[in-house]
């Protein structure tokens, strides 16, 4: 099974033919931030659906208490990269609230329900990212 650095490596070198079917026949992207630390590219292989014409994509670090690096990544710059197969485009991110958060929590959970065991674990709320193609 491929994980981290070497999930981002394969999808790259093959425009997702591996990698872009994950675990239990889910679909996973590429998500290019920018380290708000470093400035330096950070990739991330993400679970994602597809909701209203937008990719969304899940914070949710397994339910750990805090938010994963590339979520703090995008907070601080918004303007990030994705990769679906071999479809390469700049998005702008942004955070889902309220109804919105819902709907696309919900839609997220039937792709992968294992979201709806990891927000009892955390005291924080789990984001939902909207992804919006740039290009």
């Amino acid at each position: 099974m491929l994980f981290g650095d070497d999930h981002v490596r394969r999808y790259e070198e093959t425009d997702g033919e591996v990698g872009y079917t994950w675990m239990k026949g889910t679909p996973t992207l590429i998500l290019t931030t920018t380290g708000r630390r470093s400035g330096q590219p950070r990739k991330s292989a993400l679970i994602f659906g597809e909701y209203d014409g937008h990719h969304v994509v899940v914070a949710s670090k397994g339910g750990a208490p805090d938010h994963p690096d590339w979520y703090k990544n995008l907070v601080a710059n918004p303007e990030v990269m994705v990769q679906v197969k071999a479809d390469k485009f700049a998005a702008r991110a942004r955070t889902a609230t309220g109804e919105e958060r819902a709907t696309l929590w919900a839609h997220m959970a039937e792709i992968w329900p294992d979201y709806n065991e990891y927000q009892p674990k955390t005291d924080r709320e789990i984001p939902v990212v909207v992804l919006e193609r740039l290009d």
